[in-house]
């Protein structure tokens, strides 16, 4: 008989982008069931995924009344189908089904931490993210961090210790599939002359959510800058905008707003990719940053800030370089050097594509991933 393995996650999102790949390789071995806040109960389907998807009602901001009766709701599913394998994404379906679990008597919990909420924040509220961290960590029998360097954090932290916690392969949840995003020539001349780039133009690519703690008006500042010194410079925004900061950020860039382009969702970021030169992260924390993997595949050098989960990936001098978070000036000096010697693109862009495909790929990821399992199947 197959073993009953249970993802639980917040987003339906969270589910397509970091465990499909996974759950593909393994559904021949393992019964697989998925737990997730979605009205489409069909959404596996299309992917040729066979899981049964059960829908449950997880918020992601806090609300105890609601996050009450999910974990009740998670305890009765649980206790009813008597899961041998737990395994949770995303803090609050971490802490939720962790502690759901660790009642029903699921015999494997397994959390992966995707970076801390609470890195930056400080009094009352850092203490009461700590402590769910902590609580996750706790009802967990096993802990995966998707990177080397924060789990080096989270041990220093007092959230888990080192024997209880793993990185799968040298980090991320899922790799990168390096048939997508690849390098495309035609498409960067259709981008560029979409938006009357020339060729000699140097453009500076961020693609992710558009949160302050992103970094993203750091980012837009640098640009200002920037742009005085090298007027054939573009920058390109890419991502929901979910702290309503696209106004703000025209505003401080208003001297330079016909070479800044900010554009909302796509469903196909690597087109992006291949119409930039440099990939920006000025993220104030990151887990992993599987999204400068992403650019490095299509041979991308990357800006990141000195943070962990990015120091993972971005090697200062050899893939791209680094800055202290929140230093737009610093961060500014960086993007001048790639414009004043634009040789580094290329001979960066290579380095960082050649560490992508030794350690990030898809395929090596989910190898390491599908060995774990084994190896939890034959732990005691």
């Amino acid at each position: 008989m197959k073993k009953k393995v249970c993802f639980v996650a917040t987003l339906e999102l969270s589910v397509r982008v970091f465990l499909v790949h996974h759950m593909r390789l393994l559904q021949d071995e393992y019964d697989l069931s998925v737990i997730v806040n979605t009205g489409n109960t069909r959404f596996l389907e299309p992917l040729e995924i066979r899981a049964e998807v059960i829908p449950v009602q997880i918020e992601r901001s806090i609300s105890p009344a609601r996050d009450f009766r999910s974990l009740v709701d998670l305890y009765r599913i649980f206790r009813r189908e008597k899961f041998d394998i737990v395994h949770s994404i995303m803090p609050k379906s971490g802490l939720l089904s962790m502690l759901a679990g660790f009642f029903a008597r699921v015999p494997v919990r397994v959390h992966t931490f995707t970076g801390q909420v609470w890195k930056n924040d400080r009094g009352s509220k850092r203490f009461l993210f700590k402590c769910a961290d902590k609580l996750t960590a706790l009802c967990a029998t096993r802990i995966l961090v998707d990177s080397p360097s924060q789990r080096k954090f989270i041990i220093d932290e007092g959230i888990v210790n080192s024997n209880k916690s793993s990185v799968i392969g040298s980090g991320s949840m899922c790799g990168v599939d390096m048939e997508r995003f690849s390098f495309d020539s035609n498409v960067r001349k259709e981008i560029r002359d979409e938006y009357g780039i020339a060729d000699n133009d140097i453009v500076f690519l961020y693609l992710g959510r558009l949160k302050k703690d992103k970094g993203v008006l750091d980012l837009a500042r640098a640009f200002r800058t920037l742009h005085k010194r090298f007027p054939h410079v573009r920058l390109f925004i890419v991502g929901p905008d979910e702290d309503n900061i696209t106004d703000e950020i025209m505003a401080i860039c208003a001297g330079c707003s016909d070479r800044v382009h900010v554009q909302g969702f796509i469903d196909k970021p690597e087109r992006c990719f291949s119409a930039a030169d440099v990939f920006c992260l000025p993220s104030y924390r990151e887990g992993f940053g599987l999204v400068i993997a992403e650019a490095a595949a299509v041979g991308l050098p990357s800006i990141g800030s000195r943070i962990y989960g990015i120091t993972d990936i971005v090697f200062e001098g050899v893939t791209g370089a680094l800055f202290e978070p929140g230093a737009h000036h610093e961060l500014m000096q960086k993007m001048a050097r790639f414009v004043e010697d634009p040789s580094l693109i290329r001979t960066m862009g290579e380095k960082a594509r050649l560490n992508v495909l030794q350690n990030y790929t898809k395929e090596k990821i989910t190898s390491a991933m599908i060995s774990y399992y084994r190896g939890l199947q034959r732990s005691p």
